[in-house]
Protein backbone atom coordinates (compact mmCIF):
# COMPACT_ATOMS: atom_id res chain seq x y z
CA UNK A 1 0.00 0.00 0.00
CA UNK A 2 1.45 3.26 -1.00
CA UNK A 3 0.70 6.26 1.33
CA UNK A 4 1.83 10.04 1.83
CA UNK A 5 2.71 11.20 5.27
CA UNK A 6 1.71 14.23 5.96
CA UNK A 7 4.20 16.55 8.33
CA UNK A 8 1.86 16.37 11.23
CA UNK A 9 1.55 12.73 11.51
CA UNK A 10 5.32 12.76 11.68
CA UNK A 11 5.79 15.74 14.41
CA UNK A 12 2.91 13.23 16.48
CA UNK A 13 5.29 9.97 16.01
CA UNK A 14 7.61 12.16 17.45
CA UNK A 15 6.02 13.77 20.13
CA UNK A 16 3.76 11.11 22.01
CA UNK A 17 4.15 7.89 23.18
CA UNK A 18 2.09 5.24 21.07
CA UNK A 19 -1.10 6.59 19.27
CA UNK A 20 -2.34 6.24 15.70
CA UNK A 21 0.48 8.72 14.52
CA UNK A 22 3.35 6.45 15.70
CA UNK A 23 1.98 3.17 14.88
CA UNK A 24 1.37 4.89 11.21
CA UNK A 25 4.95 5.39 11.04
CA UNK A 26 5.88 2.02 12.64
CA UNK A 27 3.99 0.79 9.55
CA UNK A 28 6.19 3.03 7.41
CA UNK A 29 9.57 1.65 8.90
CA UNK A 30 8.62 -2.21 9.27
CA UNK A 31 7.83 -2.05 5.29
CA UNK A 32 4.22 -3.06 5.83
CA UNK A 33 3.28 0.38 3.76
CA UNK A 34 5.47 2.00 1.10
CA UNK A 35 5.54 5.90 1.99
CA UNK A 36 6.29 8.41 -0.69
CA UNK A 37 8.36 11.20 -0.59
CA UNK A 38 8.51 14.51 -3.24
CA UNK A 39 10.90 17.51 -2.93
CA UNK A 40 8.13 20.09 -1.56
CA UNK A 41 7.01 17.38 1.32
CA UNK A 42 10.78 16.71 2.29
CA UNK A 43 11.69 20.53 2.45
CA UNK A 44 8.23 20.91 4.36
CA UNK A 45 9.36 17.66 6.68
CA UNK A 46 12.98 19.33 7.13
CA UNK A 47 11.48 22.44 7.73
CA UNK A 48 8.75 21.67 10.86
CA UNK A 49 11.19 18.99 12.11
CA UNK A 50 14.26 21.69 12.59
CA UNK A 51 12.16 24.07 15.17
CA UNK A 52 13.30 23.64 18.51
CA UNK A 53 10.05 24.86 20.21
CA UNK A 54 7.66 22.54 18.85
CA UNK A 55 9.83 19.54 20.50
CA UNK A 56 9.78 21.04 23.81
CA UNK A 57 7.44 18.38 25.41
CA UNK A 58 9.21 15.53 23.11
CA UNK A 59 10.97 12.69 25.29
CA UNK A 60 12.66 12.81 22.03
CA UNK A 61 16.44 14.42 20.92
CA UNK A 62 17.27 16.72 18.35
CA UNK A 63 19.58 13.81 17.57
CA UNK A 64 17.10 11.06 17.90
CA UNK A 65 14.62 12.88 15.99
CA UNK A 66 17.16 13.61 13.52
CA UNK A 67 18.09 9.80 12.97
CA UNK A 68 14.29 8.98 13.15
CA UNK A 69 13.48 11.09 10.23
CA UNK A 70 16.63 9.54 8.58
CA UNK A 71 14.98 5.92 9.00
CA UNK A 72 11.89 7.53 7.56
CA UNK A 73 13.46 8.90 4.44
CA UNK A 74 15.48 5.53 4.16
CA UNK A 75 11.98 3.60 3.52
CA UNK A 76 10.59 6.33 1.27
CA UNK A 77 9.79 6.27 -2.31
CA UNK A 78 11.47 9.35 -4.35
CA UNK A 79 8.98 10.86 -6.61
CA UNK A 80 9.57 12.65 -8.95
CA UNK A 81 6.49 15.48 -9.79
CA UNK A 82 6.39 16.45 -13.50
CA UNK A 83 2.79 17.92 -13.32
CA UNK A 84 0.95 19.76 -11.00
CA UNK A 85 -3.01 19.40 -11.14
CA UNK A 86 -4.03 22.72 -8.67
CA UNK A 87 -6.50 20.36 -6.39
CA UNK A 88 -6.97 23.94 -4.90
CA UNK A 89 -7.64 22.76 -1.27
CA UNK A 90 -7.85 25.57 1.63
CA UNK A 91 -4.57 26.11 2.14
CA UNK A 92 -2.83 26.20 -0.99
CA UNK A 93 0.42 25.18 0.30
CA UNK A 94 -1.07 21.93 0.80
CA UNK A 95 -1.61 21.29 -3.03
CA UNK A 96 1.84 19.52 -3.24
CA UNK A 97 0.71 16.81 -1.06
CA UNK A 98 -1.79 16.15 -3.42
CA UNK A 99 0.76 16.05 -6.23
CA UNK A 100 2.79 13.77 -5.02
CA UNK A 101 0.21 10.93 -3.79
CA UNK A 102 -0.89 11.53 -7.39
CA UNK A 103 2.52 11.07 -9.03
CA UNK A 104 3.33 8.21 -6.51
CA UNK A 105 0.05 6.63 -7.37
CA UNK A 106 -0.80 6.40 -3.67
CA UNK A 107 -3.82 4.99 -2.01
CA UNK A 108 -4.00 6.99 1.18
CA UNK A 109 -2.59 10.78 2.73
CA UNK A 110 -2.81 10.12 5.89
CA UNK A 111 -3.28 13.22 7.67
CA UNK A 112 -4.15 15.36 10.85
CA UNK A 113 -5.53 18.11 9.20
CA UNK A 114 -8.34 16.71 6.95
CA UNK A 115 -10.17 19.90 7.50
CA UNK A 116 -7.97 21.74 4.85
CA UNK A 117 -8.20 18.66 1.96
CA UNK A 118 -12.09 18.91 2.44
CA UNK A 119 -13.18 21.36 -0.17
CA UNK A 120 -10.99 19.69 -2.71
CA UNK A 121 -11.95 20.82 -6.25
CA UNK A 122 -10.36 17.98 -8.46
CA UNK A 123 -11.50 14.88 -7.04
CA UNK A 124 -9.20 11.55 -7.12
CA UNK A 125 -11.11 8.64 -7.04
CA UNK A 126 -8.66 6.31 -6.39
CA UNK A 127 -6.91 8.46 -3.91
CA UNK A 128 -8.41 8.66 -0.09
CA UNK A 129 -7.74 10.70 2.84
CA UNK A 130 -7.40 9.49 6.32
CA UNK A 131 -6.01 10.56 9.93
CA UNK A 132 -3.69 8.54 11.61
CA UNK A 133 -6.65 6.80 13.80
CA UNK A 134 -8.61 6.00 10.76
CA UNK A 135 -5.83 4.97 9.01
CA UNK A 136 -5.15 2.42 11.40
CA UNK A 137 -8.53 1.00 11.53
CA UNK A 138 -7.87 0.36 8.02
CA UNK A 139 -4.61 -1.33 8.18
CA UNK A 140 -6.16 -3.55 11.28
CA UNK A 141 -9.13 -4.72 9.12
CA UNK A 142 -7.38 -5.58 5.63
Amino acid sequence: MRVVLGTNIIVGAMLRDGGAARAALRLCLQGEVQPLIGVALFVEMEDVLSREHLFRTSKLTQAERQELFAAFLSVTQWVPIYYTWRPNLRDEADNHVVDLAVAGNAEYIVTQNERDFEKIELEFPHLKLATAAEFMEIWRKR
